[in-house]
């Protein structure tokens, strides 16, 4: 019905979008965040993804963020030894402000709807929409689509008719599962106390 509606040559952008969408997610999880992991807390790729697998699966199934919210506090505390306290604090902080994947998705969502509505966006404006994503992307709710209304007001911030959210609105569901996994993982990532002394003990002596 959506390719006699809107034309076939809509729908390949629609597709387009998608594989550019998932494909950004996917190479900023597996190269920035495992990387921050690494050269930041000294934990090995294969070991940072067996300790949230469990984490992954919920963040993935759920698309929220605070309903992974326990299983998170719980990776921290169980799998890399953080403290329940510090857990307990960071985490939900996490939950709301430090939404990396939410911004990722905002950012490719407006440059391609500024695409569909033959509207070139200048460098200006695309600084603009990189400061609205990261900004608008603290205040989006941790639930499913939680970020789609404060996308519209990016989307009118550069004038491109918010009503195009419907084009992407039928693939958004499996993007919103997949950026809900760097949301929440990256919350992991920190330097662990003892990696940190380790570092400084030379300089002690």
């Amino acid at each position: 019905h959506a390719t006699v509606k809107l034309g076939l040559p809509v729908m390949k952008l629609v597709g387009w979008y998608f594989l550019t969408a998932m494909g950004g997610l996917i190479l900023f999880q597996a190269v920035f965040i495992t990387g921050l992991a690494y050269f930041f807390a000294g934990i090995r790729p294969g070991r940072f993804y067996r300790g949230c697998r469990t984490l992954l699966i919920t963040a993935f199934s759920t698309s929220s963020s605070n309903a992974t919210m326990p299983t998170t506090i719980r990776t921290a505390v169980e799998e890399f030894g953080a403290p329940r306290e510090i857990a307990g604090f960071v985490m939900p902080l996490g939950a709301t402000m430090n939404m990396n994947g939410t911004a990722l998705f905002e950012g490719v969502s407006v440059l391609f709807l500024a695409q569909v509505a033959n509207k070139g966006l200048d460098i200006g404006q695309q600084l603009l929409v990189l400061g609205m994503s990261v900004l608008t992307a603290i205040g989006a709710a941790g639930v499913p689509g939680g970020s789609l209304p404060l996308l519209a007001v990016v989307l009118t911030q550069v004038d491109v008719p918010p009503e195009l959210l419907a084009l992407i609105l039928g693939v958004d569901r499996l993007v919103d599962m997949t950026r809900t996994v760097p949301n929440v993982t990256s919350d992991l990532v920190c330097r662990s106390e003892e990696h940190t002394s380790e570092l400084q003990s030379p300089l002690n002596i």
